[in-house]
């Protein structure tokens, strides 16, 4: 099941309409729709809302998972529209095109250890 399942089956068993979930999160009945049609991602800051809603973790938002809970620090780097974009890319990438950014990476880190 995706995120936006997700979200629309909790919303659905608290009987909650999309404007009741907008109302709570203080944003457009127009921005939470798009949520549950996933054509966007919540932010940092309202996925939080939007687990203390429900009572559930982050990490249940995102991957169903209920074995573990990660931080909200470790998603909150990870949601970082800067750093979403270039994971996002790396999503589709062909493994030598991965290995290959690794290997720039650790050049780059490489060089800035040695100022």
């Amino acid at each position: 099941m995706a995120f936006e399942d997700r979200l629309s089956s909790l919303r659905k068993e608290k009987k909650l309409t999309q404007q009741d979930m907008a109302a709570k999160l203080e944003i457009a009945r127009t921005t939470y729709a798009s949520y549950e049609q996933g054509h966007r991602q919540p932010d940092f800051e309202t996925l939080k809302k939007i687990a203390g809603l429900f009572e559930v973790s982050i990490d249940y938002l995102l991957t169903g998972n209920t074995s573990n809970s990660s931080p909200d620090e470790m998603w909150e780097e990870f949601l970082d529209p800067h750093k979403r974009i270039f994971f996002k890319d790396l999503l589709d990438a062909p493994e030598e095109k991965i290995e290959e950014l690794i290997k720039f990476w650790e050049i780059i880190r490489d060089r800035d250890k040695n100022k």
